[in-house]
């Protein structure tokens, strides 16, 4: 599908006369400047080390949640537990129906990792989700209710936006939408999945009219004086995919405005969000700043392990990270002061894009040679730039002159937002690790591309390991292997494991993690149809079926006692002991029955073998990308 010279020489001589005309998808795009609201103030500075605080509408949010809706979870949860018929310990039904004072607190941590990664992670809160009578038999529906966060990045942000702004319905009616939905009746249709999300088309014309549609729907923003980049390009093409509008009858349909103008922050508004249905969710990007210690980036990654991560959610934007700790409202994202707001700039795409914006592994300097050269020249062409750079996502930066002595970017005009992954840690726990959050126990779902057949290796747990060593006075995690030979030999990733079974109230910030990973085919002997390549940018309903299938499998089939069994009859109430052992630990009760031995079967050892966490596994994370995306979208290959 490569681009061939005809079409190139097209996108070059695109008439200038295309910019005056705007469509209704620009428009919608366009931020807006308006007078601040009373009492407004662009940052909030988020307190020193042990003495942080979340904005007061998340702790609304979460209090409103933990209250009105997770109980009733737990209980749900509780029930289908029991009815695997293994007996729990009187503490681990004390907790979870609401008998004790304690109540655990349960995050998710979804991975990147493209579309394989937004399949995998579906079809595990698809496994947990107590309106699927396949997982309340399985033993694990209600968890996905009984959460209180949820975090992603990269392909995760593609679905956790998806999730949220579709309303929080069933997982299989988010991949393919409503029975009913038509342009006509703006139920959610669901992912285009059947459409590649690199190229959409393998009709070259249709492709070249397709790409401007896309730029041309950037004008707007471009012309209010905001700087446009490959991330908006990306935001855009993403919209189709994942934001409420697109039908495959309206696909390349510009009189449709593709998600253009649903907000980030306008989910506070859904009923989802009015009634606490839904997990909090939070999304993770990557800081890239001058000056920054090059020294500290793992091999084969881009971006330091020392550098802050910026997390977005419904109401702040900014990182708890201690060489910033300062947030912004995401509603007023693209403000730089307190007398003139932007609004409008906070587009539910372009925060999936900037999670997932990995165009700076490439060379763009010289747009005509590089990997990316036809849309760039249709950028500049349409777009022209002066000196804006094309490879990241650029943020007017509200934390301008906050924090000059640690936080590398406070003197830049723009923040230079990346894929959340690209510091290696592509599961991204960090935001759950927030000690005014809480959390005390996190599923970690690792759907990464880190060796060569496609599946998951262990290497975003050792990056998390290093960067929280860095910054242990901020953050308590876990020990994990030091190596990803030792994830090899004790296969780690190929069943779920618990990290931190040891950990005492001496450090009882420090959460229990659940890993489960896309390792390897299911226990049942099936053949894998879940490692499926980074590059790979279009499913069909029934391979996407097949996976969510296997994905349920994987999720449900624990990690069984003897080789002959495919699945742990006990891993339901082995995942319940793990769900409330620091809520157990906090009551002052002790481990018993059966979660004895699902702790002596689960959790890691903490032996160690195999190679250095820092060896060429690492460079694997990144790679996702730079050995797969210039292939698959083979419109933008070399001529």
């Amino acid at each position: 599908m490569a681009i061939n010279v005809t079409v190139w020489l097209y996108l070059l001589s695109l008439p200038t006369w295309l910019v005056a005309a705007q469509s209704v998808a620009s428009q919608a795009y366009t931020p807006v400047a308006g007078t601040c609201p009373d009492g407004f103030t662009l940052v909030r500075m988020a307190g020193s080390l042990g003495n942080q605080s979340l904005s007061t509408s998340e702790t609304a949010y979460v209090q409103a949640r933990r209250s009105q809706v997770i109980p009733q979870a737990l209980k749900t949860y509780l029930s289908n537990v029991e009815a695997t018929n293994v007996t729990l310990p009187s503490y681990v039904s004390s907790i979870l129906s609401g008998s004790s004072s304690e109540t655990p607190n349960f995050g998710i941590a979804a991975s990147g990792g493209g579309y394989r990664a937004a399949i995998f992670g579906a079809g595990v809160l698809n496994a947990l989700d107590g309106r699927n009578a396949s997982s309340n038999s399985a033993g694990l529906g209600g968890l996905l209710q009984a959460a209180t966060y949820t975090a992603g990045l990269s392909g995760a942000s593609w679905l956790l936006t998806s999730l949220a702004q579709a309303n929080f319905p069933t997982i299989q009616e988010l991949v393919f939408g409503h029975p009913n939905a038509t342009v006509d009746n703006a139920l959610w249709a669901g992912w285009n999945a059947n459409y590649n999300i690199w190229t959409s088309s393998s009709n070259p014309v249709t492709i070249t009219e397709y790409f401007t549609a896309l730029v041309e729907e950037m004008q707007g923003k471009y012309h209010a004086g905001f700087p446009v980049s490959m991330a908006d390009f990306w935001a855009r093409a993403l919209a189709r995919h994942f934001v409420n509008g697109t039908y495959s009858s309206n696909f390349f349909d510009e009189s449709y405005t593709h998600g253009a103008g649903i907000l980030f922050s306008s989910l506070a508004q859904s009923e989802s969000f009015a009634s606490y249905t839904t997990p909090f969710p939070i999304l993770v990007s990557d800081i890239s700043s001058p000056g920054q210690n090059t020294s500290n980036i793992i091999q084969g990654n881009f971006v330091p392990i020392s550098n802050p991560l910026v997390e977005f959610n419904v109401y702040e934007t900014g990182s708890f990270d201690p060489m910033l700790s300062a947030f912004t409202p995401t509603k007023y994202l693209g403000t730089t002061n307190n007398s003139v707001c932007i609004t409008n700039f906070d587009q539910l795409s372009l925060v999936a894009a900037t999670s997932s914006e990995v165009f700076n592994e490439y060379n763009i300097t010289n747009t005509l040679s590089s990997t990316f050269g036809p849309v760039l020249s249709l950028l500049n062409s349409l777009l022209p730039e002066s000196g804006i750079e094309l490879d990241a996502a650029p943020y007017p930066n509200p934390f301008y002159g906050v924090a000059p002595g640690t936080f590398l970017s406070s003197n830049q005009t723009y923040l230079t937002l990346l894929d959340g992954g690209e510091d290696g840690q592509v599961i991204p726990l960090q935001p759950l690790l927030v000690k005014a959050r809480g959390v005390d126990t996190i599923l970690a779902i690792d759907a990464n591309f880190d060796v060569t057949n496609n599946f998951a290796d262990g290497s975003s747990l050792i990056a998390t390991q290093n960067r929280t060593t860095m910054l242990s006075s901020a953050y308590s995690f876990p020990p994990v292997p030091t190596s990803l030979g030792e994830f090899t030999a004790q296969n780690l990733s190929t069943r779920p494991t618990f990290f931190g079974c040891n950990v005492t109230s001496a450090n009882e910030t420090t959460p229990l993690l659940i890993y489960l990973a896309n390792g390897g085919p299911p226990h049942n002997g099936e053949a894998s149809v879940t490692n499926t390549t980074t590059s790979q940018g279009a499913y069909d309903s029934s391979q996407i079926q097949a996976m969510l299938d296997q994905t349920f499998v994987i999720a449900t089939q624990g990690y069984p006692a003897s080789s002959s069994m495919t699945t742990d009859p006990e891993w339901p109430a082995c995942l319940a002991c793990a769900i409330v052992d620091r809520a157990r630990e906090r009551a002052g009760q002790t481990r018993s029955g059966v979660c004895e031995s699902c702790f002596a079967r689960y959790c890691w050892s903490g032996s160690t073998v195999g190679v250095d966490a820092k060896s060429g596994g690492q460079a694997i994370v990144s790679s996702r990308w730079v050995l797969t995306l210039a292939v698959a979208i083979g419109i933008l290959a070399s001529v």
